[in-house]
């Protein structure tokens, strides 16, 4: 921006001198402007650790899946209300013959080529099956209840996992930090090292010592810069960000929280986790479905009970063929013999019946005509079946008990996991007060060296060393101050407070 807005003065110049007036200068006034805001526009987005959370929870794909098996589970809940409800099924077909066939309608053989069509509609319902549907029904509410602790989990996993890794670049920052300051105070001493030597008051080897130093710091500095980048590039791949080079956070001073939750007492905040900490909600549901599941297995034993109703009917353009009885001569006269002896004929007289070809009843008539309607009721009494239902039940009473001893250790898992956090967060808390006073201390002996070195009391590897010291303890008191705010935050999270209340 500064090399630009110069250009931009040098050419105003040249302006002036060839005397374009008061218009160049506004339009250099305007493109001075304009570049001040694309140079805004170029700054990139900072994060806060609260944009940080909410940003994964959104986009990390173990949350999505967590919620895609929510929706699963609410789908089999739908599942399990159809089987409350009857089934509902209609049918209709239509196919041609030719030859002789079977008139559908009047059950008479023809040579001749018709179409036909049937169509019905049949209703079916379980009226009992071993209270199986509502198990089932009972058993997809339970699942969908364990679909939302599965996704409570995932979120204040991912969550946990963020706040980790953004306390990390943090951690990294202040770090670097602490050696950029301490190698701006080694320049300013390698400057009166400079003098003194040159006055001759202090020998060369003590500015090669000092030089020395501030190579080294030179080269942790770059190592620290590093371990910036990396943390922002692990927490940026957390997010599922691809911009590493832009991606940066939000830089300000986080104070140590309030630690009134280590006045509490372990057997409270052991109790209040297995309220709401969902490992052991997810173990409980776990636990009820297996049982609900050996319900539904013993549903087996007993008989099945259903009804069925349906209604059909047929078409069909096939001509018919009627005997009438001709009018005009209706009784044929034959001669079948003649009478030995007498020589008498004998005649056989019949009905004359003519065959009449009569065109198909209208589609409609026929459909109303040819209806009916059939119900009835089925039930089906289990006898023998090869040992099925009786190896589920027992396959689902192992699942129950597995299932026991998983909710008994997942109880324990998180009593330890209590204890572990509440011990690490004192451990910490003591830590980090030990380096507090470390500091203070490494601050005192090197003002004292410091105060030594420059009367040339003392050589610049015993000063370099006491620098090297408060260095050190300044680190300490960095590290430790994240490392005590990351495991409160875990020990609240295990007292229940959730990861979105949780404030830093």
């Amino acid at each position: 921006m500064k090399l630009i807005v110069k250009d931009i003065r040098k050419f105003s110049s040249q302006s002036d001198a060839l005397n374009f007036g008061g218009m160049k200068i506004k339009i250099l006034t305007l493109l001075i402007i304009l570049f001040g805001v694309l140079e805004g526009k170029a700054q990139e987005k900072k994060w806060t650790l609260q944009e940080c959370v909410e940003y994964a929870l959104e986009n990390n794909i173990s949350i999505k899946q967590s919620a895609l098996d929510l929706e699963f589970a609410s789908i089999d809940r739908m599942d399990a209300i159809g089987n409350f409800l009857p089934s509902l099924n209609a049918s209709a077909s239509n196919f041609w013959s030719s030859g002789l066939v079977t008139d559908p309608i009047t059950n008479t053989n023809s040579t001749q080529t018709f179409r036909s069509s049937n169509y019905s509609v049949n209703v079916g319902v379980t009226i009992f099956n071993g209270l199986r549907n509502i198990k089932t029904f009972q058993r997809a509410r339970l699942s969908k209840l364990l679909s939302q602790y599965s996704l409570g989990k995932s979120k204040d996993d991912i969550a946990l996992f963020v706040a980790n890794s953004y306390l990390q670049v943090l951690l990294n920052k202040e770090s670097l930090k602490v050696i950029e300051k301490q190698h701006e105070i080694t320049l300013e001493q390698l400057k009166r090292t400079q003098d003194l030597v040159d006055a001759g008051v202090l020998p060369q080897g003590d500015l090669l010592e000092i030089e020395a130093t501030s190579a080294d710091e030179l080269t942790r500095i770059v190592q620290a810069e590093n371990s910036v980048q990396i943390a922002l590039i692990s927490l940026a791949q957390t997010l599922l960000i691809k911009d590493y080079e832009s991606f940066d956070i939000i830089e300000q001073e986080y104070l140590v929280p309030g630690a009134e939750i280590m006045d509490k007492p372990i057997d409270q905040v052991i109790a209040q986790a297995r309220e709401s900490r969902y490992e052991v909600q997810i173990a409980e549901q776990n636990k009820l479905i297996a049982e609900k599941d050996l319900e539904i297995a013993r549903g087996a034993y007993y008989p099945t009970l259903s009804g069925s109703f349906g209604y059909s009917t047929r078409e069909s353009d096939a001509k018919s063929f009627s005997r009438v009885l001709d009018e005009n001569n209706p009784i044929l006269t034959q001669n079948i013999g003649t009478v030995e002896g007498t020589g008498q004929n004998v005649i056989n007289q019949s009905p004359n019946f003519l065959l009449l070809e009569q065109n198909p009843n209208p589609f409609f008539d026929q459909l109303s005509n040819n209806d009916g309607i059939s119900y009835g009721l089925s039930l089906s009494v289990p006898i023998f079946n090869g040992f099925s239902a009786r190896n589920a039940v027992k396959r689902s009473k192992i699942n129950v008990k597995r299932t026991e001893f998983q909710l008994e250790k997942a109880k324990l898992d998180l009593d330890s996991n209590v204890y572990q956090a509440y011990l690490d967060a004192k451990g910490s808390a003591e830590a980090y007060e030990a380096a507090q006073v470390s500091v203070k201390a490494q601050e005192r002996a090197y003002e004292y060296a410091k105060d030594r070195y420059d009367v040339g009391l003392t050589n610049a590897f015993d000063f370099s060393q006491s620098k090297f010291r408060l260095e050190n303890a300044q680190s300490k008191v960095v590290q430790n101050k994240f490392d005590y705010i990351f495991k409160l935050k875990v020990l609240e999270l295990y007292f229940g407070i959730k990861i979105a209340d949780i404030k830093l």
